[in-house]
């Protein structure tokens, strides 16, 4: 079993709390469970929320000692870290475990130093105070989580579901973690930019949206040649009206979106088949192996036989 220790503070919010206690706990329900979660905090006992409710924590910071995984769900920018929980942390990770910063955590990360010379991840909207605060750090806000393997951060409150998610893929394998996305109702894998949630013009339910249904029709037809033009029609505009309304839409452009469509595909092929890199290819658009070694390799930052490898790995470890 694995010991996950989620660090509270006077004033978190219960829902940025929830969602590790919620991913990890939850997992194996009706069977074996992998996880233990513990919540702790420096000072053990009531804790005030700003929902309108107290909560009650009973462990304290001692609980880091046995942790596999150290979680900071959440931090206030202006909130110090204190020499305890900065002490903590380091003797945490010096022994092995995983330290996870969610959304405005990778603050109480930054404080410790233990991501100097490195980067995490932040919600866009503080990501340019973090750098100014932290300048030893590089600060992303172009992902919806950085995985160092000792060192994960993630994004705003969805993307720290995405994230931790992620986390029990790679402990536990993506059988795990998609049959427990499904028991949440949420994706098992969102990859793409914080760039698709910086506002941006959204339609009214009501409308009817033709960006929304060309990107259906590209998923529904991802092992097809799909040239822009063709795929601008299936919007009813021009070539120049879907790429700007695409861009507007999604933060990226419709080539770049095609492309990450494709890798997530592929990854998802990796994991639950035994189909070969070149059907794969073929399957997903890319063409050729080659092409899809290369794109695979540029966006998610591994080879395709290392993640079937280490799926692999994760099922046989569990």
């Amino acid at each position: 079993m694995r010991t996950v220790a989620v660090v509270a503070f006077d004033g978190i919010s219960p829902f940025h709390l929830s969602v590790p206690t919620l991913v990890f706990g939850r997992v194996g329900v009706g069977g074996p469970a992998p996880y233990r979660v513990d919540v702790c905090a420096e000072q053990p006992g009531s804790l005030c929320t700003p929902a309108g409710f107290d909560i009650d924590v009973r462990h304290g910071l001692e609980t880091l000692v046995h942790a596999d995984t150290v979680v900071i769900p959440s931090w206030e920018r202006d909130m110090p870290l204190s020499e305890d929980l900065r002490t903590a942390l380091h003797d945490a990770h010096a022994r092995g475990a995983r330290i996870v910063g969610l959304c405005l955590g990778s603050w109480a990360v930054a404080a410790s130093g233990l991501a100097d010379g490195r980067e995490v991840t932040t919600h866009w909207a503080a990501a340019a105070q973090l750098a100014r605060a932290y300048p030893a750090v590089r600060v992303r806000a172009d992902t919806l989580w950085s995985d160092l393997g000792d060192i994960v951060t993630s994004a705003g409150v969805a993307a720290a579901l995405d994230c931790c998610l992620h986390l029990v893929r790679g402990d536990l394998g993506s059988r795990e973690a998609t049959e427990l996305a499904r028991a949440m109702v949420t994706a098992p894998h969102r990859s793409g930019s914080q760039a698709q949630y910086i506002p941006v013009a959204v339609p009214d339910a009501a409308e009817d949206d033709p960006i929304e249904r060309a990107m259906v029709w590209a998923r529904t037809h991802l092992g097809d040649p799909i040239d822009l033009d063709g795929w601008a029609r299936v919007a009813l505009m021009s070539r120049r009206t879907f790429t700007r309304r695409f861009r507007d839409r999604t933060g990226s452009s419709p080539q770049q979106w095609l492309l990450l469509q494709r890798a997530d595909r592929a990854r998802l092929l990796l994991e639950s088949t035994g189909d070969t890199v070149e059907r794969i290819a073929t399957e997903t658009g890319f063409g050729t192996a080659v092409s899809l070694r290369h794109h695979f390799h540029r966006i998610l930052g591994t080879s395709p036989a290392a993640h079937r490898a280490s799926f692999q790995g994760s099922r046989i470890g569990s």
